[in-house]
């Protein structure tokens, strides 16, 4: 006899049909996460790093394996439906993991704490339990992100201007 799967919640309250993911599915992506980014014991601490942060110790190459191992974090998350702007989210995590990780020695350090897979994990767990709350969470987060890249651009605009205005004078 097949045992039945456990549906954690649901994906869209819009669509009453459309399920969430097994628990099985949540739990195998969270144990991923764990072997990602907290599987090994740091010696005389309480500390914990994982494969990411020890392949992440290979120049270039190995903050590009890092971030190709945790897109499939991202990749079944939206197999499994979950919203745009909660992806948006989880590749912010990613990317910021692994542009501050080509940085030698401090993006090492960072690797080591910043855990993008299992925030990701946490996110997913976080929208399968209260979709709607965990989205409020990513919209804010997707709001204040587009006001720093508009920050962003618009002080890049302003010193630009500025500088132009310098060498022409």
């Amino acid at each position: 006899m097949e045992k039945p799967t456990v549906e954690v919640g649901r994906w869209d309250q819009r669509d009453p049909g459309r399920r969430a993911a097994p628990q099985s599915a949540l739990d195998g992506l969270e144990a991923l996460a764990w072997l990602l980014d907290s599987s090994i014991p740091v010696p005389g601490t309480g500390f914990r790093v994982g494969l990411d942060s020890l392949i992440g110790l290979i120049p270039v190459i190995g903050d590009a394996i890092g971030a190709i191992l945790s897109t499939y974090i991202l990749v079944m998350s939206a197999r499994m439906g979950v919203p745009r702007v909660t992806l948006l989210r989880m590749g912010f995590n990613i990317t910021l993991e692994a542009v501050v990780g080509v940085v030698p020695l401090a993006g090492d350090l960072f690797d080591f704490a910043w855990k993008a897979n299992r925030r990701n994990v946490a996110l997913l767990r976080a929208h399968a339990e209260n979709p709607s709350q965990a989205r409020r969470g990513d919209w804010l987060f997707a709001g204040l992100f587009m006001f720093l890249v508009l920050a962003v651009l618009c002080g890049l605009g302003w010193a630009g201007y500025s500088l132009g205005r310098w060498l022409l004078s």
